[in-house]
């Protein structure tokens, strides 16, 4: 019996690697699925494409209909986003807002701008439902009127962030959503040996939201991640 069980044990950590290769396995075919789950419209991939001809990254399908169902929640009428790209996040919070629901995005590169209000018109969106804003975040933010949004989109420059956030206090109104997308940074956020600059602000965001008293946050693991938060 004791040369049996040796034996036995001799095979587990064999087994205990099968085990956790089987598991990574499915977490993988998971996060898979959930990024498929909801599909995207023609609009939509067309956008997608532009957006990745022009190497301007687009939050990941799962992200996008993540954002769509906040802003439904929400009723959202007046969404601020920094970082617009080719649009593809636009449309996503789009379809979720409510009808007359009015858009302002903002993005440095107005190549990007024009791309988007095209990718806008192609969905047959009306152009008063956005205002595409070019320039610095940080040099538009202050302009924008304080308890003026149901929800602001953080994808902008990651290194300016925290003074995106800074703003985002001040113009979001009280029950008013916060989200922050590239929020656990290429899996980098959650190993706290990763000390690289980009990853440390990432992690002081979401750590930010987590901590403060005005916010009730969560964090969703669709995409690069996406740090979600209600202002009190």
């Amino acid at each position: 019996m004791r040369g049996r069980g040796a034996n036995a044990c001799a095979h587990l950590p064999e087994a205990i690697n099968t085990s956790e290769e089987t598991a990574m396995a499915d977490k993988a075919q998971t996060w898979v699925y959930t990024e498929d789950y909801v599909a995207e419209s023609d609009a939509l991939t067309a956008a997608r494409a532009v957006a990745s001809e022009l190497g301007a990254a687009p939050v990941s399908p799962g992200t996008g209909a993540a954002l769509r169902m906040l802003a439904a929640v929400a009723g959202a009428r007046a969404v601020l986003e920094v970082g617009t790209g080719a649009g593809v996040s636009g449309l996503w919070l789009l379809d979720g807002m409510a009808p007359d629901g009015v858009l302002t995005t903002i993005d440095v590169e107005s190549e990007l701008l024009g791309h988007a209000r095209r990718n806008f018109a192609a969905a047959g969106l009306s152009s008063h439902r956005t205002r595409l804003i070019a320039g610095r975040a940080l040099d538009v933010l202050p302009r924008m009127a304080a308890r003026g949004y149901d929800m602001v989109v953080l994808d902008g420059d990651l290194d300016e962030t925290p003074q995106y956030l800074d703003h985002a206090v001040r113009i979001l109104r009280p029950g008013g959503t916060i989200a922050f997308v590239h929020a656990l940074w290429h899996d980098q956020v959650a190993d706290p040996a990763r000390r690289d600059a980009r990853t440390v602000v990432a992690r002081e965001v979401v750590n930010y939201l987590r901590e403060s008293d005005e916010f009730v946050p969560a964090l969703l693991p669709v995409g690069d991640g996406l740090a979600v938060a209600v202002k009190r």
